[in-house]
């Protein structure tokens, strides 16, 4: 895959993936399209040397692996690991609000979101609905309204004098979204809305909506930014850059080792989620795979963390350690925490620093500023349930947590050409 065309393919994922449920659907095919088999966690696996398969949780989470030509207790598995999920407006389950002749919505905020961003954005919606359908069975389907359906207008200068200076967004009172105008005597139910919307998309004839998880999304599309279009603009990045990264280097890795890739949900709140990292998904699968040998297995390998890095912000760069500053387009970002926030250690370094090298590439470090707090990532929680050895990285990025973030466009290939050689390199350690 060439340079160029591993960005205009990014940004078709970004469109097809506004939901964790969405991103993992479009993994699926992707897989399937290379010829990786689904597994069915309700039944017996019978794994074939030399194959590839995959695993999805709730929906919204993946494990994709290659078992490689050899026995894993003594190959070790090559390992990348990314989260599925973005900080967004999730619709509450009584979400009805009618005021003023105005129909809005309810949402909780998911994650630590940048809240001022969300207003004056056209917004769409879409998530997986759990409904009663025609013939009696209670099922799961996706839904994306694919087109501007609400809005969050701010408040007006002239109202409030004060919100260049002192502005606070109340998440209860201040970004239900407004969908529509409706007469007093109207009583459409959101759940209507959704019914129409799903038999519109795939005919599926709904008798009642029983759940969702909805989330609004910036209803923009993905697009190169820019005078010499060296970045890109989309909302999800972290973490769907990672996961398409990662998924590209399974795809495109010779297949003669053993890898996998995981992506979990959950990441935003804390991971502790059936899917999640702290969930106990891909240790059911790895011992499911390696068997009594996954001891062994473990000791032999290594796992990546992939998630996006701050970038130095050209207004803001008293807010990085001077010596350790990402810059856009210079390479991804080794990330070190000596507190553990991230899992990154000199051994795991190394690995990715000679493999870069080798192949001529840049890379970076990033360490937080001593007198500033640190975010995480899946790293620590995944080398600390299986005891892997692993490093975080990630793609230098603006806007972290905004409706819409920013990255360069020569990052996530560099990233994506030294996973590839991870994944298919004989011996790691």
């Amino acid at each position: 895959m060439e340079h160029a065309e591993f960005n205009k393919d990014l940004l078709k994922f970004l469109n097809t993936s506004p939901t964790p449920w969405h991103a993992v659907a479009t993994m699926k095919q992707r897989l399937e399209a290379a010829g990786f088999q689904e597994l069915d966690e309700r039944e017996d696996w019978s794994l074939a040397q030399g194959q590839g398969y995959y695993v999805i949780r709730n929906g919204s989470s993946i494990v994709a692996f290659r078992t490689g030509g050899k026995d894993v207790t003594i190959s070790g598995i090559r390992m990348v690991g990314a989260h599925t999920d973005s900080p967004c407006l999730k619709v509450k389950p009584n979400p009805e609000l009618r005021r003023k002749g105005f129909f809005q919505l309810g949402v909780e905020v998911y994650g630590g979101a940048l809240l001022n961003p969300w207003f004056d954005r056209d917004l769409s919606l879409a998530g997986r609905v759990t409904v009663l359908d025609g013939d009696g069975k209670v099922r799961d389907t996706l839904v994306d309204f694919r087109k501007p359906v609400a809005f969050i207008p701010s408040l007006a200068i002239h109202l409030d004098r004060e919100a260049n200076s002192n502005r606070t967004v109340n998440a209860q009172t201040d970004l239900p979204p407004i969908l529509m105008q409706v007469p007093e005597s109207d009583t459409t139910s959101f759940a209507d809305m959704l019914s129409h919307q799903i038999e519109a998309e795939s005919g599926l004839h709904v008798r009642k909506v029983l759940g969702y998880e909805l989330s609004f999304y910036d209803a923009r599309e993905a697009s190169f930014v820019g005078l010499r279009d060296e970045f890109i603009a989309s909302a999800r990045l972290d973490n769907l850059l990672s996961c398409y990264i990662g998924l590209q280097s399974l795809l495109k890795a010779s297949g003669d080792e053993a890898a996998l890739l995981v992506c979990n949900d959950h990441e935003e709140v804390g991971s502790m989620s059936a899917e999640g990292a702290q969930g106990p998904f891909l240790t059911a699968v790895l011992d499911r795979w390696a068997g009594p040998g996954k001891a062994r297995a473990i000791a032999r390998s290594m796992m990546v963390s992939a998630d996006n890095a701050h970038g130095v912000h050209p207004n803001y760069m008293d807010k990085h350690d001077e010596n350790h500053g990402p810059i856009l387009n210079q390479g991804p970002v080794i990330k070190v925490n000596h507190n553990q926030r991230y899992a990154t250690n000199s051994r795991s370094a190394a690995v990715y620093r000679h493999i870069s090298d080798e192949l001529g590439l840049p890379h970076q470090t990033f360490v937080v500023r001593s007198d500033m707090g640190c975010g995480s990532t899946i790293g620590p929680l995944t080398a600390g349930n299986l005891g892997v050895t692993t490093l975080d990285i990630g793609v230098p990025q603006f806007g972290m947590h905004s409706i819409r973030e920013l990255i360069g466009t020569e990052d996530g290939f560099t990233l994506f050409r030294v996973l590839t050689e991870f994944m298919q390199r004989e011996q790691v350690f």
